[in-house]
Parts: C-alpha cells; structure tokens; sequence
C-alpha cells in the first residue's frame, strides 16, 4: 500500500496566512508531513497510486493543540477527599492535588494518561503539552506517558513538575528525571515526542533547587514550564520570602534567559508584565480551570494588547479543546460586564495564532495549518453549517457549532488514529475496564 494518503472531496480550512478555504479539496500526506494541498480532481489525477480517503463533504482542518494539560489527573474523577472542603486554592493543592499525584502507581500513570488521551482525540487534539506529578513515583515515570502517547500516535511535549514539597531529595528526582527526559529526546528525536522543563511553582521552588533546574535548562538549551500566580497565595509567598514578585524573582535568577512557559499568570502586576514581555515568556491561559478553583481570570486582553503571546491550555479540566476555546472569552465579559471585551480577533490570536507558535518551540515543522511542509495533522468534522462558511465566518462557527459537533477522524502525521469514530491505536474497552479496577486501589491510598 502507498505510504501516501489522500483526504479529499472535503470543505478544507487552512488557517494559513489568507484563511483560504477549498471547497471539494484534498491534502495529500506524505511521511508525516503535508506534501500538497489543492483541488479534489487535481490530486487525484496527479496521484494515482495514494490510498484515498472520501470525506464526503465534511469539513478538514488542523487538528487541535492543547499547551498545559494535566494527564495524571484522571483519576480524581469521582473521588471524594478525605478532609473537609478546601476553602481556597492551597488548600485544594494540599487535600486533593498533591495527595492523588503522591498516591500514583506507575500503572496510574500509564492508564490514567490513556484516557485523556483519547478523549482528546475524540475532540480532535493532535498536540498535547503536558505538565506530570508523581511525587513516590519518579524515575520513569515520563517514559509511561510517551508510551501512552505514542500508542495512540498523540504528538507531546512532557515535563516533570519538580518541587521541595517533599524535601530536597524529592526535588533532586524530579531534576533528574527532566534531565534524563530532555536527553532522550534529544540524542532520540522523534517528530511525535519533545521535552521540556517543569517547574511547579514559586512557592514550592526554593533557591538551591531553582539553581540546580537552571544549570540543566541552560545544558541542554531547553525550556521552562511553570505554573506563575494561580492564586494570590503564590505572589504573597514570593514577596514574604524574596522581598519581590514571582516574575522578578525568575528574572533576577536567570530563569528567563532561555525559554519559558508561564502558565495563568492570574495575579501578576504590571512590572512582572514589563518583564515576561521583555524576555519573550509564553503565557497559557486556562480558563475553565481557574473559575472551578475560584482563583480569578487573567488579563489576557491587556496582555495581547502588550503583545505578549497568550496560549490556551485546559490544566487537566478537560482534554476537549473546542470546549475550552468557547468558554475563553466569557469569564473575561463577566467581569468587565462588557460584552465587547476579549475580541473575535483577540480569541483567533489567542488559539489560532499562539497555541501554534507555543507548541512550535518543541516541534520542528509548522502545526495548527494546513500547508505544504507542515506536520499532517488534521481532523474532520460532520459539519453541515447552517449558515454561510468561510474565512470571515469561521470563528463564528468554531465557538458556537463547533462544540456541539462530532468529529469522525483524526489524523496526526498522516496517519489516521481514529477513524469514523473508531480509535485505532488501543481496545478502549479494556483500559476503560482496568481504570476502574486501579482507580480504587489509588483512592485507598490518596
């Protein structure tokens, strides 16, 4: 059989630079990346021996990227904490968070990374960087997530959360297992696979082990990802301690002489703001996640206004990335109680624009379009838009059609991973079946 594939007689949206949609158009796939994108009628006849596939009028475009996803959190669904109710956001850390992630087994970790996995793929994710914490459970444990991954042909980018909650020994294992990651990917490479840094927060970093973390990311040229005032508790912790804010902090360290990923960046003041725009920081904004812990809304507005580059991340919440994207402007109008606030070209920016650009710092071909030379990651939706669809209706459709919307395929580097609504690279049934008989023994534990 051809290694070529052939998507075609489908309403084909681009997201290139002109926002061009194709009508009964294909894309042709080879080697894992796009090799030509044009009319239906012309790619057939110009490629014969491709193995085709009919889209039957639906519609293809890039598959979904999702920059701060929590995969280990899983098993948290359904689970009642032990204590009483957290009245603030620490207290949700100390009696749910860090008490699941300490109670993983490494079979927890494979499984409950399956999951959202393929729920993401349901949705129509291709792309998924994420953010792990197993604190018993280190040394390897990244490797279960990528084995995860890769069975179901998910493009990620991993992290370890390194923190001193438990100790400098602890925080050494976590320096170490990124350390180890960020090495085979790079001495490996592998176009479904990269690495980062990961960094929990300020307030669980302390000197000595933010020094250690620095000297591997400058070693190995690699890139930080942390979590930055989720809640004003980790701003107070910052000014108690260091006698500044967060952002200074890192600045003052060196941490932000490479790349770095701030994600919520909540309660950050204007100087921290100054500073993430002059090192260039990427910010992922999580919406859903931060109105469920009642720990505010960032000012992403104001921030792409300063043109920072703002991402969308959905922090383990939920792996549905269209979901996310139509709930991201509407706690921004709440609070402003203008409905003019976060712009439709505000939110194309944010999604369209960012999370490509985001997740391009560990991927070494383009994502998020449709192109020659990108990375073939595509999905197709049973869209039958009841109203006029095209480039200046786009956005339109995808906040409030889109989520309601199947869809039947996805594709990641030309090969397809769900077909019809059919996952390929698992039995469903099976790790559904086995979570249930792990979840307990975790809960037991926690």
């Amino acid at each position: 059989m051809s290694d070529q594939l052939l998507a075609g007689n489908a309403t084909v949206v681009t997201l290139d630079e002109k926002s061009t949609f194709i009508d009964k158009g294909a894309v042709l796939c080879e080697n894992g990346v796009i090799k030509k994108v044009g009319s239906t009628g012309d790619l057939l006849r110009e490629y014969p021996g491709a193995h085709y596939m009919d889209l039957e009028g639906r519609v293809l475009m890039p598959g979904m990227i999702n920059v701060h996803h929590h995969l280990y959190s899983t098993f948290a669904r359904g689970m009642g904490i032990k204590d009483e109710a957290p009245e603030n956001f620490v207290q949700i850390l100390e009696r749910l968070w860090w008490r699941l992630d300490n109670a993983l087994s490494m079979e927890d970790i494979y499984i409950s990374a399956l999951i959202p996995l393929i729920e993401g793929i349901r949705r129509g994710t291709t792309t998924i960087i994420d953010h792990h914490a197993s604190q018993h459970k280190i040394p390897g444990s990244l490797d279960e997530l990528s084995k995860a991954a890769v069975e179901l042909g998910v493009r990620h980018c991993l992290c370890y959360e390194t923190s001193d909650r438990w100790g400098q020994e602890i925080a050494d294992e976590g320096i170490e297992e990124n350390e180890r990651f960020i090495k085979l990917c790079k001495e490996q490479p592998d176009d479904l696979r990269a690495a980062a840094f990961g960094l929990h927060a300020a307030f669980t970093i302390g000197d000595e082990t933010l020094r250690k973390s620095i000297e591997v990311v400058k070693k190995y040229g690699s890139f930080f990802h942390c979590h930055v005032a989720e809640d004003r508790a980790d701003e107070e912790d910052s000014m108690k301690k260091y006698g500044m804010p967060i952002m200074k902090r890192f600045e003052k360290s060196g941490a932000l002489d490479g790349g770095f990923m701030a994600i919520h960046c909540i309660h950050i003041n204007e100087e921290e703001e100054d500073i993430i725009k002059g090192h260039n920081v990427l910010v992922v904004h999580n919406p859903e996640s931060n109105m469920n812990n009642g720990v505010g809304c960032a000012r992403v507005p104001k921030f792409l206004e300063k043109e920072i580059t703002v991402g969308l991340g959905t922090d383990g919440f939920t792996s549905d990335m269209f979901r996310e994207l139509a709930v991201m402007p509407l706690p921004h109008r709440l609070l402003s109680k203008d409905p003019r606030t976060f712009t439709f070209p505000q939110i194309f920016q944010t999604y369209f624009q960012n999370n490509p650009a985001i997740a391009g710092k560990f991927f070494n071909k383009p994502l998020g379009v449709i192109k020659e030379g990108a990375f073939a990651d595509m999905i197709v939706l049973d869209y039958d838009p009841p109203t006029p669809f095209s480039g200046n209706t786009f956005l339109g459709h995808c906040l409030f059609g889109f989520p309601q919307t199947p869809v039947s395929t996805t594709i990641i580097g030309g090969k397809v991973v769900m077909r019809e609504g059919r996952i390929l690279g698992v039995d469903e049934e099976r790790v559904m079946a086995r979570a249930r008989e792990l979840a307990p023994k975790m809960w037991d534990r926690f």
